[in-house]
C-alpha cells in the first residue's frame, strides 16, 4: 500500500456480544484485487496465545467481507463469517494439549483482530490495522452468586428481573473444577443456572461423594425463591451424565422437567458414591489404546462397560424427557453406542417418546457452546495414578464446529419447550 493510500477500515459489528452470537469483519480503502491476510489473537487466562487467520483478496472496490468473501487458506477456508472464532489454535510453538476455556466468566474473552499485507510471513509483519472485540459469556445484568451451602461448591447465575425462571443444574465432565461458562451462557438465555463442582482438578481419586452432595445442589436450586420449583432441568457432559442418569432414576428426591446429556455415558456408580464408578473403571485399563502420538484412546474402555449389564443405569425407569447428543468421532467414549443402547432400552419400556437424539459425523467428545474451538486432544489427569496425559477427544474442526453450533440451537429450543412452554409446569 502507498503511503498516500487512504488507511484501511477495520469494522467488527458487534464488536461486544455473547459467544453464541455471530458477528460481521469488514475491511474497507483497500486496494483492488489485492492479498490480505485477517487474524484474531487471544491471550489466554492460562498465558497462552491463540489464532486463527484467513487469506483474502480484496474485491474490486477495495472491501474484504469475512461473512461474504471466500478465504483461500490458513486455519479456514471458503465463506466461514466465523472463521476467524471457531478455527483458533494455540500459536505455534505453544504448549500440548491446550484446551481453550474461560474461568473468569464476569470478564469477557478479548480478541484482537489485525489485518496484514499479503498471504506469506505476516507474523513477522505488523498489522495495517487492529481492532479488539469483546465475547461475553455473562450478558448485562446476570447476577452472580458463590454457591457454599452445606458444603456445596458451585456459582448460581440469576438473569435480570424479577422472575421467576426457569432452573438448570449444570454438571461438567472429567477434567474436574468449577466451570461456568455453560452455565453463565445459558443465565444470559433466560435460565437460574448452578454450575456444580463436585471434585477438584486432577483430584477425582480422592473423591467419595454421596449422591446426597447431587441431591442436595438440585433442592438448592429448585427452592431458589426465584426458580419455577416444578420447572427445573439438569445438563451435563460425560462424566457428569453418570451422574444425571442415575440421580434421575434412582432418586426419590428428583424429579426433573427434562435433561440433556453430551457425550453420554451410562454407568452405573456402585454405592451411589462417584467413587464406586472410579473403583471400577480401572479394571479396563487394559483396552486404553494409543495414536502415533501418544494421545490415549479411551472408547474401548466404554464398551467393555458397556457390555455388563450390571454396570449400567436402567434408564428404562426414565419418566422425563432426555435429549442426547452425541458426537460420531468421539475418541475419549463410545456416546453413539452408549445412545443406541439407551434408545434401545427406552423404546422396549415403551419410553421412546421421551427421547431426543441428535448424532454429528466427524464430531468429536467435546461438544461446547458455539464457536468453542475444537479441542482434539487434551492434557487430562489420570486419577487412579495422578498421572497426566493427553487424551485423544476426536472430530474434524470445521464439523466439530458445526456440530456446536447446530447442537447448540437445538438444545435451547429443547429447553425452552419443557422448561418454558410445557404444559406440565405452571408459572
Amino acid at each position: 500500500m502507498s503511503l498516500s493510500s487512504p488507511p484501511p477500515i477495520l469494522s467488527v459489528r458487534p464488536s461486544r456480544a455473547l459467544v453464541d452470537e455471530a458477528f460481521e469483519v469488514l475491511v474497507e480503502n483497500l486496494p483492488p484485487v489485492s492479498p490480505f491476510t485477517l487474524r484474531s489473537l487471544h491471550h489466554s487466562e492460562d498465558g497462552d496465545d491463540w489464532e486463527a487467520y484467513g487469506h483474502y483478496f480484496s474485491d474490486h472496490s477495495g472491501r474484504v467481507s469475512v461473512s461474504e468473501d471466500l478465504s483461500f487458506g490458513g486455519t479456514y477456508s471458503g465463506r466461514e463469517p466465523m472463521g476467524l472464532i471457531w478455527s483458533l489454535r494455540p500459536v505455534p510453538g505453544s504448549r500440548t494439549g491446550l484446551r481453550l476455556r474461560k474461568k473468569d466468566v464476569t470478564t469477557p474473552m478479548l480478541i484482537t483482530i489485525s489485518l496484514y499485507n499479503g498471504h506469506e510471513d505476516f507474523r513477522d509483519n505488523s498489522p495495517l490495522v487492529s481492532m479488539v472485540t469483546e465475547r461475553w459469556y455473562m450478558g448485562p445484568g446476570i447476577q452472580r452468586i458463590e454457591i457454599t451451602d452445606g458444603g456445596l461448591r458451585g456459582g448460581l447465575f440469576i438473569p435480570p428481573g424479577p422472575g421467576p425462571f426457569p432452573g438448570i443444574l449444570d454438571l461438567w465432565g472429567g477434567g474436574g473444577g468449577l466451570l461456568e461458562y455453560r452455565s453463565a451462557l445459558l443465565a444470559s438465555r433466560g435460565y437460574i443456572c448452578l454450575a456444580l463442582e463436585y471434585f477438584k482438578t486432577g483430584q477425582m481419586k480422592s473423591t467419595d461423594l454421596s449422591f446426597e452432595y447431587f441431591e442436595k445442589a438440585y433442592h438448592v436450586l429448585k427452592d431458589h425463591p426465584q426458580v419455577i420449583p416444578d420447572r427445573v432441568g439438569i445438563i451435563s457432559l460425560c462424566l457428569g451424565t453418570i451422574v444425571t442418569l442415575s440421580l434421575v432414576v434412582e432418586s426419590a428426591e428428583i424429579k426433573p422437567s427434562c435433561v440433556v446429556c453430551i457425550s453420554n455415558m451410562i454407568n452405573k456408580s456402585p454405592g451411589k458414591t462417584l467413587s464406586g464408578f472410579h473403583r471400577s473403571i480401572p479394571s479396563k485399563f487394559n483396552k486404553i489404546r494409543v495414536d502415533e502420538n501418544n494421545h490415549q484412546i479411551w472408547r474401548d474402555v466404554g464398551l467393555a462397560l458397556l457390555k455388563e449389564p450390571s454396570m449400567k443405569v436402567d434408564v428404562a425407569k426414565i419418566n422425563c424427557p432426555l435429549m442426547l447428543v452425541n458426537g460420531c468421532d468421539d475418541q475419549n467414549w463410545c456416546a453413539v453406542e452408549t445412545a443406541d443402547d439407551i434408545s434401545k432400552t427406552m423404546n422396549a419400556a415403551g419410553k421412546g417418546h421421551l427421547l431426543t437424539r441428535v448424532d454429528y459425523p466427524d464430531t468429536g467428545h467435546l461438544i461446547e457452546p458455539p464457536f468453542s474451538p475444537h479441542c482434539f486432544a487434551g492434557n487430562f489427569f489420570v486419577y487412579s495414578s495422578n498421572e497426566k496425559v493427553i487424551q485423544l477427544y476426536g472430530g474434524k474442526t470445521k464439523p466439530h464446529s458445526d456440530a456446536q453450533d447446530d447442537s447448540w440451537r437445538k438444545i435451547l429450543s429443547f429447553l425452552r419447550h419443557h422448561l418454558y412452554c410445557s404444559h406440565k409446569a405452571k408459572m
